[in-house]
């Protein structure tokens, strides 16, 4: 076994890399320093100094310091020594077995350590203890991880459904788009084609009118062209027998062609506000709805129409995502814009419907367990059959009231200070729809005098 080395590491430092030395050379100076450091510091620079003292080497290769050098390459075996010894469950001091803990410094100790002025007056137990009630305190640290872990991974598998149903509600909505749009494209093509039809109808129509107008003329200018040879003919005779002629006695007053009036296409007819008169037409086909549905707030189990005016209960639950704006307890959905102020109404065909819901929830309220039921929602059930209802919000007054559309027969109304945003809402637990209806749309032109 090696010496005990008298000098400590931070003798046996390297000035410029604070390491124990690795090939020290010692300058003239007497200062040493790694050959590899001394090299690096000289290049930087640019003068052969000593980096201790600065002073100006005298040697461009100064010699290996042969004693510093085995000194600590022993240093440095006698380290590794040391680690291999605890890495193997011996003690790096007395390179004995670790057989106790020491409870004061949380650290395994050998016997003779016990007995050392390090540990005097510590407490001790047997390592096989302390690694028993450590493994049971990280067991008890697990529990909660292992609980946190579940968590975060149920989070993944809502993002992952979260993820695929965006995908599936963007191909949906882009189909649905295409779809209207070729509706759209539809009825442009229709109203297209019967403006261009009656365009080429008038067209046939008065080309076939001034077509008869010109054959009749050519015969007229037939008439007259054999007439007026006639008469140079006879102009021609003798004068005793152009005398005798019947020229001399014939009417030979010309008469004028008559002109034809409403002869052209009529342009403005065809032309005149064009867009605006394919606007006005198309308000045969649209339809408006005060009040659509977000399907994102509706329970699992009901189905909204592609239109997002209807709902019905479809008794088996669908795959969509807990998002936080979801129904999950009760059978609803809400519209999908919120109204703050002003006076709104909107008609529901319940229809066959026997079990159903209508009013408005605050925007704020959460939408998860029972707690959708308080004096957050204003709805109205009914005691009778009925088959069109209207809801009319008056924010400002405070009032929900509910009307029969069919004989206009007040049946309920409902009284709250409103302070924040309210939207509609649909409570269904038929298989027969709610339906919202569309109002009556109307095309106005303002004159400006």
């Amino acid at each position: 076994m090696a010496a005990r080395n008298p000098l400590s590491e931070e003798e046996l430092s390297c000035p410029v890399c604070c390491d124990i030395f690795r090939d020290p050379v010692v300058l003239s100076c007497s200062h040493s320093v790694c050959k590899s450091c001394l090299q690096q510091f000289w290049e930087t620079k640019g003068s052969r100094e000593c980096p201790v003292c600065r002073r100006r080497s005298s040697k461009d290769d100064p010699p290996c310091n042969l004693v510093l050098k085995n000194v600590c390459e022993a240093l440095l075996e006698s380290r590794s020594q040391r680690s291999s010894a605890g890495s193997e469950g011996l003690c790096v001091l007395h390179n004995e077995k670790l057989k106790l803990f020491c409870l004061d410094d949380q650290q395994p100790v050998c016997l003779v350590c016990q007995t050392s002025k390090k540990h005097k007056s510590h407490d001790f137990c047997p390592v096989d203890e302390a690694v028993t009630e450590f493994k049971d305190k990280l067991k008890s640290a697990l529990e909660p991880l292992h609980e946190n872990l579940r968590v975060l991974e149920e989070a993944k598998r809502d993002y992952d459904q979260t993820a695929a149903h965006i995908k599936t509600q963007a191909q949906h909505t882009e189909r649905q788009i295409k779809e209207e749009f070729e509706k759209l494209h539809q009825f442009l093509r229709d109203e297209e084609a019967a403006r261009i039809a009656a365009l080429k109808e008038e067209e046939e129509q008065k080309g076939q009118m001034m077509r008869r107008k010109i054959e009749e003329m050519n015969g007229e200018i037939s008439a007259l062209s054999e007439t007026i040879r006639n008469i140079e003919k006879e102009m021609e005779a003798e004068d005793v027998l152009f005398l005798q002629s019947s020229v001399l006695r014939a009417q030979l007053t010309p008469k004028d062609p008559e002109k034809t009036s409403g002869a052209l296409i009529n342009v403005g007819k065809h032309l005149s506000n064009l867009k605006f008169r394919v606007w006005e037409n198309m308000q045969e086909v649209l339809q408006y709805t005060p009040v659509t549905l977000d399907p994102n707030t509706a329970h699992p189990r009901l189905h909204l129409s592609d239109d997002l005016t209807a709902v019905e209960n479809t008794k088996q639950r669908s795959s969509l995502p807990d998002n936080p704006e979801r129904f999950d307890e009760w059978w609803c959905v809400l519209g999908s814009e919120g109204f703050n102020s002003g006076i709104h109404c909107w008609d529901v065909q319940v229809g066959d419907s026997d079990y159903w819901e209508l009013g408005v929830i605050t925007e704020s309220r959460t939408r998860k367990g029972d707690s959708v039921w308080g004096s957050s929602r204003h709805s109205f059930t009914p005691k009778e059959t009925l088959q069109r209802v209207r809801v009319q919000l008056d924010w400002y007054r405070g009032k929900v009231t509910f009307t029969d559309l069919l004989t206009n027969t007040h049946l309920h109304t409902i009284t709250h200070t409103f302070t924040q945003r309210v939207l509609p809402y649909f409570w269904n637990r038929s298989v027969h729809p709610l339906r919202i209806l569309p109002v009556k749309t109307s095309v106005t032109v303002e004159q400006h005098s």
